[in-house]
């Protein structure tokens, strides 16, 4: 069974932007296109925080570089 995901980061990655899902461990759930409208419904009413440098993304992040981790929008989902 797969744990519910937490974290929506919506990031770029090779010029395009992706809409990827990460459980409360940040572990990597789906990425998937971040114009898509499932990224409307599930962050209906919800404000990000920008930036995902902290060490806690690390791992998680580990394929995009500082400035993509600098300009990622995460939304924590209440789910």
């Amino acid at each position: 069974m797969q744990a519910p995901a937490k974290y929506l980061l919506i990031i770029e990655h090779s010029g395009a932007m992706v809409a990827r899902l990460f459980d409360r461990e940040r572990r990597h759930l789906l990425d998937f296109d971040a114009s898509s409208e499932e990224v409307a419904v599930m962050t209906a009413g919800l404000q990000p925080s920008v930036g995902a440098l902290g060490n806690e993304w690390g791992l998680a992040l580990a394929g995009h570089n500082e400035q993509e981790r600098q300009t990622a929008q995460v939304y924590v989902l209440d789910l």
